[in-house]
């Protein structure tokens, strides 16, 4: 088990390997596992980066992501632009329904509403927006239609598949049941990109509206 110190250590090695953003901006406080990100960049992809980074760290059981965004000069746009510039970007990915996704943009926050038939079309369009110039946050309020019926069985067996084709994953170690039509996931990995890793997988299987993550990290 990591001491907060060691952890911590970990955490500013990971930033600093990372050429994405300026870990020299980006302060670090670890406490019983949950590491909170502060400091300032200069774009949301940057600040979802440092996150990205943080979660891949062995022994990092939480992240409370204070990073500020302070936007260059250049970089800035006005809401209508900004607008203009995600409806452009939806459109451009094969993968994005866009008819389907209403975009609203407020002083920089772009919020995205609508429905799809699949998880990972929403999580395609938050990507699409967020790594845009001038973005300072994104709030993904697309929901799920109610997919065809699919059997328990079927989809657990789909899940439980998915988790042993995925290289970081020990499926053993994870535990799949689901209650009134929420699948919920429990057991332990060793790091927080595992258990959103398997989190995703599991958002993938056809059938599934609900996931209440129980997995937990270890130390």
């Amino acid at each position: 088990m990591k001491t907060d110190m060691e952890l911590r250590r970990d955490v500013q090695a990971g930033l600093d390997w990372d050429p994405r953003f300026d870990a020299r901006d980006i302060g670090i406080g670890v406490k019983d596992g949950v590491v909170t990100l502060t400091g300032k960049v200069s774009s949301y992809a940057e600040r979802n980066a440092a996150e990205e980074a943080t979660q891949a760290v062995a022994g990092v059981r939480a992240i409370a992501n204070e990073i500020g965004i302070e936007l260059h000069e250049a970089a800035k746009r006005d809401d209508t632009e900004l607008a203009a510039a995600a409806l452009s970007s939806l459109r451009s990915h094969v993968s994005v329904p866009a008819d389907d996704i209403k975009v609203i943009v407020r002083d920089g926050w772009i919020t995205l509403e609508g429905e799809v038939a699949l998880r990972f079309q929403a999580d395609v369009a938050e990507k699409a927006v967020q790594n845009l110039w001038g973005v300072k946050g994104v709030i993904n309020n697309i929901r799920m239609r109610t997919p065809p019926l699919t059997t328990i069985s079927d989809v657990k067996a789909k899940i439980e598949d998915a988790f042993r084709r995925h290289a970081q994953l020990d499926a053993d170690t994870i535990r799949i049941s689901l209650d009134d039509g929420t699948l919920i996931l429990s057991g332990e990995v060793h790091s927080l990109r595992e258990r959103n890793d398997a989190e995703a997988a599991a958002w993938a299987a056809p059938g599934i509206t609900q996931v209440e993550n129980r997995i937990h990290v270890q130390l």
